[in-house]
């Protein structure tokens, strides 16, 4: 999965969504989701990262318990073939329930914009010469 992938996804859960957390002043309403990768679980083979796994946390926030919006986060993970483990917190401080889904996803690096030009602009030179 790439980012753009994991970000389709969560937006299918038809909640407001942001990585990491939403910016000061502009957090919604509850609920709402957000997303973040807080660690890798990398495979590694002949000392290099030969696959790229990323830890992948979606949160449910909710200021009631809401087993609707987490059936629709579960057959949202379901319908990608993203298995996961559920925890469940209540936040005292801000009186909000977290629902937490942890998985770990095979994580597809997106190639570099730039290098991809630079490494064009090199073969176009190679061919004229």
């Amino acid at each position: 999965m790439t980012y753009d992938d994991v970000v389709t996804m969560v937006e299918e859960i038809g909640l407001p969504c942001a990585y990491d957390h939403f910016a000061e002043g502009e957090s919604p309403d509850p609920p709402f989701v957000v997303f973040l990768f807080p660690d890798s679980d990398n495979f590694f083979a002949d000392g290099v990262v030969y696959q790229q796994r990323t830890g992948l946390s979606i949160e449910l926030y909710t200021d009631i318990k809401e087993p609707k919006h987490e059936r629709k986060i579960e057959r949202v993970l379901a319908s990608w073939d993203v298995p996961w483990n559920k925890t469940e917190t209540w936040i005292e401080d801000e009186k909000l329930y977290e629902v937490r889904y942890g998985t770990v996803i095979e994580y597809d690096s997106e190639p570099d914009e730039e290098k991809e030009d630079n490494n064009d602009v090199g073969k176009e030179e190679q061919s004229e010469v």
